[in-house]
């Protein structure tokens, strides 16, 4: 019978306690180990948080270690797991998901009929959404998963796999593209990655009105993996490509604008004016029309379809120059 591990980095949320009750409910053969890492600052890490989610796990506890990692993000949290990690198989689950109820058993058959070749399999990522109204932007971003590639939410790699391309990649220190990143390496040194048939539900958390603005900060890991795989790593990823340029476009009309006036050009300022709130107007009208339209989301869009433009635009430039000269990872020694 094929053994696994699995890897589960956390930051301590509500979620855990029932991302661990549904894997110790799933039927089918058992983990080997479950890798739970904490991956709060050490301040923060009180151990007293981690109690009653490690006491859902019954007979599983026993299975159950604990390991810190510094706060360093979910890459770093995962080579932790990793270096602990004997088994064959090594499944990463997120701290906010839930398996389905014969979760152990599909996984089994699904590193069962992996092929020697096959260096990873993904699991089937649903995300519920509401049914009485329509989705709102955030809801419509989490649903996104449902279709994405690769991601760690439900994905077990071959230990072989991940310890022959050092792990994931720490300088991506958000839970955004270190998966992709982490693919296309395992990819690159031969292997394949196939679907899986085993479902994990990821419900929608909850979140704040400013959510997506702080999702900017993710251009940067853009910029990042534009330098580590190219500049079409979009279509070797199996990743949309983003607004990136339209939000460019929308600032430096922006900016324009505002140099324009200030110089004492007010009808090329106008002009430019013009072409900044056209822009931003078709971003807005984009983000609110498949939505729920209340007047909380209409204002949440309207306001951070203004500010998205320019986050993005930074966080990109940024990112660009910081990892100008960044070479292939190699895995930080334990």
């Amino acid at each position: 019978m094929t053994s696994y591990a699995v890897v589960v980095p956390t930051l301590a949320r509500d979620t855990l306690a029932d991302c661990l009750a549904a894997l110790a409910a799933a039927t089918g053969p058992r983990p080997e180990q479950i890798v739970l890492v904490d991956d709060r600052p050490e301040p923060e890490a009180d151990p007293g948080a981690l109690e009653h989610p490690l006491g859902v796990l019954g007979d599983l506890r026993a299975r159950t270690v604990v390991l810190r990692s510094g706060g360093r993000g979910p890459a770093a949290a995962r080579n932790t797991g990793i270096r602990a990690v004997t088994a064959p198989w090594t499944a990463f689950l997120d701290d906010d998901v839930q398996v389905g109820p014969h979760w152990c058993d599909q996984l089994v058959q699904d590193l069962t009929e992996a092929a020697p070749d096959t260096g990873a399999v993904q699991g089937v990522i649903a995300v519920p959404l509401p049914g009485e109204r329509r989705p709102t932007d955030w809801e419509r971003g989490t649903a996104g998963l449902a279709r994405a590639r690769w991601i760690t939410a439900d994905m077990a790699y071959r230990t072989e796999a991940l310890k022959q391309v050092g792990g994931f990649d720490e300088r991506f220190t958000r839970a955004f593209r270190e998966d992709a990143d982490l693919a296309l390496r395992v990819l690159g040194a031969g292997w394949r990655i196939r679907q899986g048939r085993r479902t994990t539900r990821h419900p929608v958390r909850p979140a704040s009105r400013w959510v997506s603005l702080a999702q900017q900060r993710g251009n940067a890991d853009d910029a990042l993996m534009r330098r580590l795989h190219g500049a079409d790593w979009w279509e070797k990823a199996v990743a949309p490509r983003g607004r990136i340029r339209r939000h460019a476009a929308i600032t430096a009309a922006g900016a324009a604008a505002l140099v324009l006036a200030a110089t004492g050009r007010p009808r090329a300022a106008a002009l430019a004016g013009l072409g900044w709130a056209a822009g931003t107007a078709e971003f807005a009208w984009a983000r609110i029309a498949p939505g729920p339209r209340t007047r909380d989301e209409v204002t949440t869009m309207l306001v951070t379809s203004a500010l998205i433009p320019p986050a993005a635009t930074w966080h990109r430039l940024s990112g660009a120059w910081r990892h100008r000269n960044a070479p292939a990872w190699q895995e930080v020694a334990a």
